[in-house]
């Protein structure tokens, strides 16, 4: 390898041809489908997803990799490349009304939260995503209500998403090896939202404001937007933190809010 990974793009390029193998089987990448990776660096993954789909789009900053990964990829499949930042790309100039997008990626880690709620924001055009990232992440994701995981990108990410752990990565899978472990988190869109709100706008910023200090009760984080008196009376205890209540439970406080409005 003869790029130097750059910290200030978060680079840490996936090596380990098991742990590959694993996740190109996890994604069962088929010919006709609309693959989308993000950030495919010197393309460990890209090339065994190009083989297989035989067109793939991959949206990359680092202009200096896009030499290593062209040649990586020469003969394999028609690659198109977007030199963007992810975080500002939209994803719908590469759906039609007949292809959804299948998103993969092996996300800096520094900007994967971010990054999940742009995805988030476009996740019609979006038929499921897997991605790589810091394990704790993707505990966060799939946490249950009632521990230090569960918090604002548990709750809006499963609102929107089942989300299936599919395996953990040691630093060791990659060049530069990251001080933190990995894991590989498979994301489907749900058809049909698991709980009915009267607007998914006004959910994220109760939910925002609900968590904005995790040790504060209800009560004293959603001063000014409900009563202790209106929490009660939705069957909610405004003396409870956030990180206790159910998908269901912020349903029925951002709905309440919503009527208030």
């Amino acid at each position: 390898m003869d790029h130097k990974a750059r910290k200030r793009f978060g680079q840490n390029f996936l090596q380990d041809e098991g742990i590959i193998r694993h996740i190109i089987h996890s994604i069962h990448p088929q010919q006709g489908q609309r693959l989308v990776e993000i950030g495919p660096g010197l393309g460990a993954l890209t090339q065994e997803l190009l083989a297989e789909a035989g067109v793939l789009d991959v949206i990359e900053l680092d202009r200096d990799v896009i030499p290593h990964l062209q040649r990586a990829c020469t003969g394999k499949g028609e690659l198109r490349i977007h030199n963007a930042d992810a975080l500002d790309f939209d994803l719908r100039t590469l759906a039609d009304a007949q292809h959804k997008l299948r998103i993969i990626g092996n996300l800096p880690y520094n900007i994967s939260t971010p990054l999940l709620f742009h995805f988030i924001d476009q996740i019609d055009v979006i038929e499921d995503m897997h991605f790589m990232l810091q394990k704790e992440v993707v505990d966060r994701l799939a946490a249950p209500p009632g521990g230090k995981d569960y918090g604002r990108l548990s709750v809006m990410v499963q609102y929107h998403c089942a989300v299936e752990k599919i395996l953990d990565v040691p630093p060791e899978a990659f060049t530069p090896a990251p001080k933190v472990d990995s894991a590989v988190v498979r994301l489907i869109p749900h058809r049909t939202p698991p709980v009915q709100v009267a607007s998914v706008a006004e959910l994220a910023k109760l939910v925002t404001s609900a968590f904005a200090h995790r040790r504060k009760t209800l009560r004293n984080n959603l001063k000014g937007i409900l009563s202790a008196e209106q929490i009660e009376a939705l069957g909610i205890d405004p003396g409870a933190r956030a990180e206790t209540l159910s998908l269901e439970e912020f349903a029925r406080l951002s709905n309440a809010v919503k009527k208030l409005l």
